[in-house]
């Protein structure tokens, strides 16, 4: 098996990244950062986040699994008195691959101009100064028109984060789905929103189209590339998706509980 380690950059997570290295090589694994089989994150969800970006060109063919360093995360399930069982498993067990869901998002600049990227937490169109106007079309039909701060558009496990923050609701990772999250919403006489989150089920396209002349932003997760004049944001549930290795149960609404119920 080929693998990858990636770490946080601080001093725990880089030295633990060097002996999850020196053990699996012990084991006769190999390490490959270029085409591994299995990437192991140290660090937390941020990550892991960044390590799904770099290998997003291997969704097929690399699977992931986390080590948190720091605070308990969606993706990072191991702790770091772990490795050693970790690294066991990784040498000699075949592990259970548990898929979600990605958020493809697909941006038209003036010009025509077509970029596209996939997100595993999020999507977000915001405008740098005032108000931002947007049209809102489901399925190629007109919806809504919506002003205020801006939209997030998130993804069943990306659900946890800034989606919950604006008030959406947590989905389970198995629902192949998209929400789409308001952000201060302007209602009145002129622009009316329905002022609820939205769940669109897989192949139910999301087409935001700016309508006022402000500067519009658009982060990919933790990104913030640039766009230039952009006349419409495709949004809809990718047909990649992420993988991950399992070699022990990690159940989704313990980790919810664990997050923001504590025991």
């Amino acid at each position: 098996m080929k693998f990858a380690v990636t770490s946080r950059g601080d001093d725990v997570s880089n030295t633990l990244k060097q002996r999850i290295e020196t053990y699996l090589l012990d084991f006769g694994l190999y390490l490959n950062e270029d085409e591994p089989d299995l990437v192991i994150t140290v660090g937390g969800d941020g990550t892991l986040l960044q390590a799904f970006h770099d290998y997003s060109h291997r969704l097929e063919d690399t699977a992931f699994v986390g080590i948190h360093t720091g605070h308990l995360g969606f993706y990072a399930d191991w702790m770091p008195e772990e490795v050693e069982k970790l690294v066991i498993h990784i040498a000699k067990t075949p592990y259970h691959v548990v898929e979600y869901p990605l958020l493809e998002v697909i941006i038209v600049s003036k010009g025509h101009k077509e970029t596209r990227h996939l997100a595993l937490n999020e999507c977000t169109v915001k405008s740098i100064e005032g108000s931002l106007v947007s049209s809102v079309e489901i399925k190629g039909e007109a919806f809504e028109i919506f002003r205020g701060d801006g939209l997030c558009i998130s993804t069943p496990s990306g659900s946890t984060a800034y989606n919950k923050a604006l008030g959406g609701a947590i989905l389970h990772p198995s629902l192949a789905s998209i929400q789409i999250a308001e952000m201060a919403s302007i209602n009145n006489r002129v622009y009316r929103t329905v002022g609820s989150p939205l769940v669109l089920p897989q192949h139910h396209t999301c087409l935001l189209k700016p309508l006022n002349k402000v500067h519009v932003q658009v982060s990919i997760d933790h990104y913030n590339p640039i766009f230039e004049d952009i006349v419409s944001i495709q949004c809809r549930v990718a047909d990649e998706k992420i993988r991950f290795a399992r070699f022990r149960p990690f159940p989704f609404w313990k980790r919810v509980k664990e997050s923001f119920i504590g025991e």
